[in-house]
């Protein structure tokens, strides 16, 4: 026998599974970045922004007036009616009605976005689904929404969540 009958045969390579395991590799690899990218822009970065005993979790820098739900249609004419979750899990659905357009303008300030504050862990939820905002006047007894992406599912159903409308918070909105 020679030496080439003697050697063992090596494995017949499937080239569509390497590239398969390739693309497969890649897909992960980049799910697994956008997750942690989402995770360093959301988690608060503010070192005071959290304390336990019921406090306020959200960050000095994201703090505005606390107000009830009835301050807040005084403070920024508008009413929160629901935050939930949909898509799965990974948005959040807020939705308000406006009792006073002249108020309801200041919800379209820069520099009072609106966001949603994961009240157990101090996560701010501020980015909105394809940048959805609303533009132009408000009216009188119409209900407006924002829905904003969740990259982590971190807010859930039932959970107790800190709102940011305008230039007022309303905490311990349970999530529906």
């Amino acid at each position: 026998m020679s030496d080439k009958e003697m050697a063992p045969q090596e494995p017949h390579r499937r080239p569509w599974a390497v590239r398969r395991a390739r693309r497969d590799g890649l897909v992960v690899g980049a799910l697994l970045t956008v997750t942690a990218a989402g995770l360093v822009v959301i988690w608060p970065t503010s070192s005071s922004g959290g304390h336990d005993h019921g406090e306020s979790k959200v960050p000095v820098s994201w703090a505005r007036p606390v107000v009830s739900d009835t301050g807040l249609a005084a403070r920024s004419g508008v009413r929160i009616t629901h935050v939930a979750t949909t898509g799965g899990g990974g948005l959040v659905d807020l939705r308000y009605e406006v009792v006073d357009p002249d108020a309801a303008a200041a919800l379209h300030g820069a520099s009072t976005p609106p966001a949603i504050v994961d009240e157990e862990s101090g996560l701010i939820v501020q980015d909105l689904l394809m940048g959805h905002s609303h533009s132009g006047s408000f009216k009188a007894g119409v209900s407006y929404y924002y829905v904003f992406i969740d990259p982590v599912n971190w807010v859930h159903r039932g959970d107790k969540v800190t709102v940011l409308l305008g230039d007022a918070q309303v905490e311990h909105v349970v999530v529906k």
